[in-house]
């Protein structure tokens, strides 16, 4: 079924962005404003031969403040969508859903002002996007209580993308808290950072910020192991599920017996 004028809108790409041979991102100017929160995602779609969509969801990496909506990718050689995205460049057009959906977004009930975001690879989108709408309120005079302490996690380092934008952005104050960390430090041994998966130091940043079950809500965002192994640990830290929010981007599949 080709895709509907009231449900779509056309997005033409302003600019590419590649980190690695299979991770890219592209920013693209929607024919309306789309109006979303940060963490939530758009929905893109792509018409095949035969006036078929294929959509799916990205999360957005870009502020509500930018006019422009910019999507953090990794290619899946196999998959139904990210080879024709990834082969998008400047001027090409992709269908864009008219409204952004999602609720992993900033913990407003609770009252906690400590905010612990995990991420692997493309799971960085959203806490991009929540701290550029920080740091832009800052900017324009609008002090803020909120701590952010980012985790992002990567097998490499050139994986680690924005790794520049946001350890700049921690250096504006002290309402972010970066960590870059890589699990294959072989692979990479000019890294000096922290190494290990996000799973194995979480405990460590943890205990250094002092973030408690009390002050402190968690995100997890990317690997769905990433995301199970660190809820372990923090329920055994006393975090409950009203503490834990979590964006799984794909759901294992079953093995079979």
């Amino acid at each position: 079924m080709p895709s509907s004028p009231e449900k779509f809108q056309v997005a033409t790409v302003v600019s590419r962005k590649d980190y690695a041979a299979d991770l890219w991102s592209i920013r693209v100017l929607p024919e309306a404003r789309l109006e979303f929160k940060p963490g939530q995602y758009a929905t893109l779609g792509l018409e095949d031969g035969v006036h078929r969509l294929h959509e799916k969801p990205y999360s957005i990496v870009s502020s509500p403040v930018e006019d422009e909506i910019e999507f953090f990718f990794e290619l899946v050689p196999q998959g139904e969508l990210t080879p024709v995205l990834h082969a998008l460049k400047k001027g090409d057009t992709v269908m864009m859903r008219r409204q952004a959906k999602g609720l992993f977004t900033l913990d407003e009930k609770t009252g906690h002002k400590q905010h612990f975001m995990v991420s692997t690879v493309t799971g960085v989108a959203p806490y991009v996007s929540m701290a550029r709408t920080v740091a832009a309120q800052i900017k324009a005079g609008q002090p803020t209580d909120l701590k952010f302490v980012m985790l992002q996690s990567a097998s490499r380092s050139w994986e680690l993308a924005y790794h520049e934008e946001m350890a700049a952005l921690a250096k504006t104050g002290n309402w972010l808290h970066y960590i870059p960390t890589i699990s294959r430090p072989w692979e990479d041994p000019g890294w000096k950072g922290e190494m290990g998966r996000a799973e194995d130091v979480l405990r460590k940043y943890l205990d250094q910020f002092r973030l408690s079950p009390s002050d402190t809500t968690f995100y997890g965002c990317g690997h769905p192991t990433m995301i199970e192994n660190a809820k372990g640990i923090l329920k055994r830290c006393g975090f409950t599920k009203e503490s834990i929010r979590e964006e799984v981007y794909w759901v294992p599949k079953k093995e079979t017996k």
